[in-house]
């Protein structure tokens, strides 16, 4: 294997602010530590966070590198001590703690998965992010069955679509939200089994009329504030409610009657900051249960738009527009 270069080309912030404060610069390339394998990136997924740390409100965990990027995709150029030789040259897609918008990316050998064939890189940078979210809270935490119903705000997102996909593999009734017919119809064709239009609709009353007023076994909710409430109205006996995010607020008012009568459980996470040991051990079950579809050709991720590492500002723009259906990535 080719001698690695000793700087690479990065996006990093020249401070809090717009999408104008992401900037190409040049970094040394990374020295892959106890148990982490180095990728040459092929592609990088924008997430939500990435938009957060850059307005200043999501700063990266302790050791993480300033330069923003969740999740990515390329091939393994170097191993660091106790990472077996044989993962050099690999095809890999690993989610990361940052770093993720450079030419090259440390990531624990623990939280990557292979690149099967048939995914391309790009497929490839767009799935561990949501994947690992949607998984850990809808799945582990909201402990979401085959026969299930559930509601998914932001039914469009790359959370909302990776969702519907787990979904649908899964066995689940998924009823999206989303802010426009146009959006609806996407979700609908994805396999999302109703889809709301919050601009137009109730989306508690159409949850009740689409489930007999049974309601539904689990909300995952990227919202916040007011939508707490209006999430529990939604929820059946026995409900869970997942909070990932709060974009309309982090405070909300809560109907504790109605959580007492239903035997409700309130509960939710973020996922950046959990220790090295859980990513893996969360990777490992994606590796069984989940890596098979993959592999197979029946889960993969809806890709919005496709942007060069320089373009990383316009790729923000088009997320905080909100028009996106899917992923954003970036290649290098």
């Amino acid at each position: 294997m080719a001698a690695l270069p000793e700087r690479m080309i990065a996006i990093d912030l020249k401070g809090a602010g717009g999408p104008e404060v992401l900037v190409p610069v040049e970094r040394p390339v990374p020295v892959p530590a106890q148990g982490e394998v180095l990728i040459r990136v092929a592609a990088a997924g924008v997430n939500r966070p990435d938009v957060m740390q850059r307005q200043g409100l999501y700063p990266p965990p302790s050791g993480a590198p300033s330069i923003p990027g969740l999740e990515v995709a390329g091939e393994v150029v170097a191993t660091g001590k106790g990472v077996e030789a044989d993962w050099l040259g690999k095809p890999v897609c690993a989610l990361v703690s940052g770093g993720g918008y450079a030419q090259y990316c440390a990531a624990p050998a623990g939280q990557c998965l292979p690149v099967p064939e048939g995914l391309t890189m790009i497929e490839a940078a767009a799935i561990p992010e949501t994947l690992f979210t949607v998984w850990t809270n809808l799945f582990e935490r909201g402990g979401a069955k085959a026969g299930d119903a559930v509601l998914v705000h932001g039914g469009t997102s790359g959370i909302g679509t990776m969702a519907i996909l787990l979904g649908r593999l899964f066995g689940l009734k998924v009823i999206v939200t989303a802010g426009s017919n146009e959006k609806c119809s996407r979700a609908l064709g994805l396999g999302a089994a109703r889809a709301i239009n919050y601009r137009s609709d109730d989306f508690v009353e159409a949850v009740k009329a689409f489930t007999d007023g049974r309601g539904v076994a689990v909300v995952l909710d990227m919202v916040g504030g007011d939508y707490v409430a209006r999430n529990i109205a939604c929820l059946a006996v026995e409900g869970r409610h997942v909070s990932i995010a709060a974009q309309r607020g982090a405070k909300a008012e809560i109907p504790v009657w109605q959580v007492m009568a239903k035997r409700l459980v309130l509960t939710g996470s973020t996922l950046r900051a959990r220790g090295g040991a859980f990513k893996a051990r969360v990777a490992a079950d994606l590796a069984a249960k989940v890596w098979p579809n993959v592999a197979a050709g029946d889960l993969k991720p809806v890709v919005d738009a496709v942007f060069p590492l320089e373009q990383a500002a316009e790729a923000h723009k088009r997320m905080e527009e909100g028009s996106h259906v899917g992923k954003i990535v970036l290649t290098t």
